[in-house]
């Protein structure tokens, strides 16, 4: 059975409907909303309901039928939501107060579908969390019977911040808990269910459901605002995973830096994270926290699977090229490696065929427009808004799972529809003395090739295995790291060390505690000193003794600043 899959636009040239693959042309059965006055859509989670604001009314309409189901008198909606059995629309307007400073109206409505009612109304000030007000979710709550919940609460006062998983609505005391994991260095948590989860979020607490009967784990990536190391401006992340049948575990990251983005497959039985100082590592992790397969280093920051689980996007946008690299995960192969600079959003197509970029504003104000691509590398349909115009937003159609089974994965290119008019990247400049000699590599990190992290023997690795592989990469990595950046330091950085061999100890402030500093800082140089001596000899050094001498740095800076009182 073929399905027309629906593709909204919406911009200042304003909003309407286009037929998706393969047609790619305006549906007519939906009637344009011109004007830059269109704020919003949404589609309901199984696709069979569109709903938008067009500046004047919130409208629904049936997506078969094109019936419009209701219309409500909210002109200035900007966030919209049904809810996942369709038969609740909630939406948000701006809080505003009166003239007179009297608190304001509700701006948080919360309406019935069938008959459009007004179920119940709140007042939610900030756009941020503004579902958390949404008590219909909660209300579902107790129509499932299978539906776990993840909480939250940070710590406070040296006290480890933790993440419970209850079976609701048991969640008096600890034995009603599946599952606890506590750590520090938790600032704020991000919760991803192996499935399509829903969130409620409060001030105090961030509580996660699970789809029911079909969660059996959560990962949790705990953030700090700021790296104490210094190492990073991205601050501190750890990924953890927490399952509905008690087990929890750290995930491994080899790679130091941050956690840039965490995806799980739809088949719920792996998760791909991209990690790392640039160029990031991207690793695929089975549920026993093992790598499974390193598609090495390169310039990512996302990681998309498509509805299927059959193949994984690793991208690279923002201040990255636009890179993507399509993999086949069954067969762990490259599939196509396309450009899409400047893109602002990905999304795949429910068909699993069909992926979409867009430039949108206001995030990029000029070269707005989108492509929608054949995830074998070719353009198929290309759109650019007039000069002066803008384009807001973009998405596909949803549909439920199942409908659109995975197809055998294809290799070759389809032939592009759109001529190939993107500009070739810019050659470094070289000198012209040495244009015609060989290039040669001046990159901090060698690009590290993909690797399949099982056996050749196709037996699973033991857990201590697994553990002194990861242990030996960490070393590896980290070596190559402090080398690196050893060879970066500045002539200053150098002088000061020398100086520090050459200041007599005798020499005081007359500051107990400034000297007391001097003496410690001193020692911890003359240590790392000492690991570095060792390195140097071969010996390969602990973690903890490779991030000393990564501070080095940092302790010169600190002992410069000090004497220069003296």
């Amino acid at each position: 059975m073929l399905f027309l899959i629906l593709f909204p636009v919406r911009g200042s040239e304003g909003l309407y409907m286009v037929n998706g693959p393969p047609q790619f042309t305006e549906n007519t059965s939906f009637q344009r909303e011109s004007g830059k006055n269109s704020k919003v859509f949404t589609f309901s989670k199984d696709g069979s309901l569109f709903a938008w604001c067009n500046g004047e009314q919130v409208n629904i309409v049936n997506v078969t039928s094109h019936n419009v189901l209701q219309s409500f008198d909210l002109p200035k909606t900007v966030c919209l939501e049904f809810s996942p059995k369709n038969n609740v629309l909630v939406t948000w307007q701006p809080y505003t107060t009166a003239k007179d400073g009297a608190a304001g109206t509700p701006n948080l409505q919360v309406f019935d579908v069938k008959t459009g009612k007004c179920l119940k109304s709140f007042i939610q000030k900030k756009m941020q969390n503004w579902r958390s007000a949404n008590q219909e979710l909660c209300s579902e709550m107790g129509k499932m019977s299978s539906t776990q919940v993840a909480v939250y609460v940070p710590g406070s006062k040296g006290a480890p911040s933790f993440v419970r998983l209850y079976q609701y609505p048991n969640f008096g005391g600890t034995q009603s808990t599946l599952a606890n994991k506590s750590f520090f260095k938790a600032d704020k948590a991000t919760m991803l269910w192996n499935s399509n989860g829903r969130t409620i979020s409060t001030f105090f607490l961030l509580v996660f459901l699970s789809k029911a009967f079909e969660s059996t784990a959560v990962l949790v990536i705990a953030s700090t605002e700021v790296d104490k190391t210094g190492a990073s401006y991205y601050g501190e992340q750890t990924l953890h995973y927490i399952a509905t049948n008690g087990e929890s575990a750290v995930v491994q990251l080899p790679k130091n830096g941050p956690i840039y983005d965490v995806a799980w497959n739809p088949n719920a039985t792996e998760f791909c994270v991209v990690y790392g100082f640039m160029p990031a590592k991207a690793t695929i992790f089975n549920l026993k926290c093992d790598p499974v397969f390193d598609f090495g280093t390169g310039p990512h920051n996302a990681a998309y699977y498509s509805p299927q689980g059959h193949i994984l996007v690793l991208a690279g946008f923002g201040n990255l090229s636009g890179q993507l690299d399509v993999w086949d995960v069954k067969n762990y192969k490259l599939i196509a490696k396309p450009q899409a600079p400047d893109s602002t959003y990905f999304a795949w197509c429910p068909d699993g065929e069909h992926i979409v970029t867009a430039t949108c504003s206001p995030r990029l104000r000029v070269g707005n427009g989108y492509k929608i691509w054949h995830y074998s590398g070719s353009i198929l349909y290309k759109y650019e808004v007039e000069q002066n115009a803008e384009l807001w937003q973009v998405a596909w159609q949803p549909f439920l799972d199942g409908v659109f089974p995975a197809k055998p994965v294809r290799y070759q290119a389809l032939p592009s529809k759109v001529p190939n008019d993107e500009p070739k990247p810019a050659q470094a400049y070289r000198p012209p003395a040495l244009r015609n000699k060989p290039v040669t590599s001046s990159k901090l990190h060698e690009d590290e090739p993909p690797q399949n992290m099982r056996s050749h023997s196709d037996k699973a690795l033991s857990k201590t295995a697994l553990k002194n592989q990861r242990k030996h990469e960490a070393k590896k990595v980290a070596k190559q790291e402090a080398r690196a950046e050893g060879n970066q330091e500045s002539a200053s950085a150098l002088e000061v060390q020398n100086a520090l061999h050459n200041i007599k100890p005798s020499v005081t402030s007359g500051d107990p505690e400034v000297d007391k500093k001097i003496k410690n800082l001193r020692k911890k140089l003359k240590a790392i000193e000492q690991l570095k001596d060792q390195a140097a000899s071969g010996k390969q050094l602990e973690k903890n003794q490779l991030e000393k001498i990564q501070k080095e740095a940092a302790l010169l800076k600190e002992l410069e600043d000090l004497e220069l009182g003296l």
